[in-house]
């Protein structure tokens, strides 16, 4: 299971809690978007967050960062209770039994380690660069090109 940082939908926090949890949202999370998180089962919402949030139904996913996926956290985040840090995302990305090693193998996907600012604190258009820098490489160098030799 994977899930997709850097697709921002239209939908706000407002309206996905209209659907899933009553009472007010607290005003500052007024800019806060939800996120696709992947072409599967999109009625299904999960929240990266740091550390600061901890439920039964948390995991931890790598140093500092954490997955929640119930209903408590949306109550928690509305209240202002919820974790400092996060990315709702509704759906996931699921691959068929080693597809994503071929892919990788196949250097389909560029893998680094997490970073806190790359996803909490870079906006999602700016993501894939952020991540090239992680690796040593300009993104903007890359062509769509093919060339001559």
């Amino acid at each position: 299971m994977g899930i997709i940082l850097n697709q921002p939908t239209n939908m706000t926090i407002h309206e996905l809690l209209n659907i899933s949890v009553a009472g007010n949202v607290d005003e500052s999370l007024n800019d806060l978007k939800i996120h696709t998180g992947g072409p599967i089962d999109r009625d299904h919402g999960f929240i990266l967050h740091d550390s600061d949030y901890q439920y039964d139904a948390t995991i931890k996913v790598a140093d500092h960062l954490y997955l929640t996926s119930s209903t408590t956290i949306l109550e928690d985040i509305a209240r202002g209770a919820g974790p400092q840090n996060k990315l709702i995302v509704l759906g996931y990305a699921g691959w068929a039994p080693g597809q994503l090693e071929r892919e990788i193998s196949d250097n389909s996907w560029l893998t680094t380690v997490f970073e806190h600012q790359l996803v909490f604190s870079t906006p999602a258009e700016q993501q894939w660069l952020y991540a090239g820098k992680l690796l040593g490489i300009d993104l903007n160098l890359l062509s769509v090109q093919p060339g001559h030799a």
